[in-house]
């Protein structure tokens, strides 16, 4: 039963995304040129509230430590859902760009709630 419902998943998202990207090879440079800039920016969308943060203490190594909790079940997530038959490559770039956004926007909120 639940095989059915991921498989339709797949069979709804992925296969129209697959079909999209082996059309051309400007497709397939788009969607990897978006799984770059999601992977860049969100590194440094994180690296700037990581500073932001500050220094390493009690407060500040809890707030690192439930980041890392949320870029963890970001990936399992997204390994859960991401077909590992076709793409895988684009996949994990996306994967890890979704991961370390999760992360920094705990990092955001976390500051912005500490802030005011």
């Amino acid at each position: 039963m639940i095989n059915k419902f991921m498989s339709g998943i797949h069979n709804a998202i992925f296969d129209p995304l697959k079909s999209w990207a082996e059309q051309s090879a400007g497709n397939w440079n788009i969607l990897i040129g978006v799984g770059f800039l999601l992977l860049f920016g969100s590194a440094i969308f994180a690296y700037v509230f990581y500073k932001k943060i500050g220094q390493g203490d009690e407060r500040t190594n809890t707030i690192f430590l439930k980041s890392s909790y949320f870029m963890l079940l970001t990936i399992m997530l997204c390994d859960m859902i991401f077909p590992k038959d076709y793409m895988w490559n684009i996949f994990f770039l996306f994967k890890y760009g979704l991961a370390i956004l999760a992360g920094g926007v705990y990092m955001a909120v976390q500051y912005k709630k500490d802030l005011s």
